[in-house]
């Protein structure tokens, strides 16, 4: 059974730091797509941040884009999240997510099968 499980969620206040972590079992990721996606109350689900499986290309949310860095550890199937600069319009909760086939980048929910339970995130101003 696959299974994703995100860590290092919790309370921060603005302009600190958080580093999220997602450990997957059940099969290897190496060389999938990964990514990390929120979810904000009443609002939609959305992509953060994403790394392909094979050139580590990335692609970020024009929201995050210079604050948080995605990467991976291929020897230990992770992927993490650096989050730097956080602001309250960043609380939510952060979703890891990996494909089951793709390789290349994916930027949509749609291309990632694998889903984590979820971490919060709360940024207090």
């Amino acid at each position: 059974q696959v299974q994703l499980v995100e860590s290092g969620g919790g309370l921060v206040q603005a302009g600190g730091s958080l580093r999220l972590s997602c450990a997957a079992s059940g099969r290897t990721f190496n060389v999938n797509a990964m990514g990390w996606f929120r979810q904000a109350p009443g609002k939609e689900r959305e992509v953060v941040a994403t790394i392909s499986g094979i050139g580590g290309r990335t692609y970020y949310a024009d929201s995050v884009n210079g604050r948080f860095t995605v990467f991976r550890d291929s020897t230990k199937n992770t992927v993490g999240l650096q989050m730097n600069s956080l602001q309250p319009g960043d609380t939510a909760v952060y979703y890891c997510a990996a494909s089951g086939g793709r390789t290349d980048l994916q930027v949509q929910s749609s291309g990632f099968n694998y889903w984590g339970q979820g971490t919060q995130v709360t940024v207090s101003s």
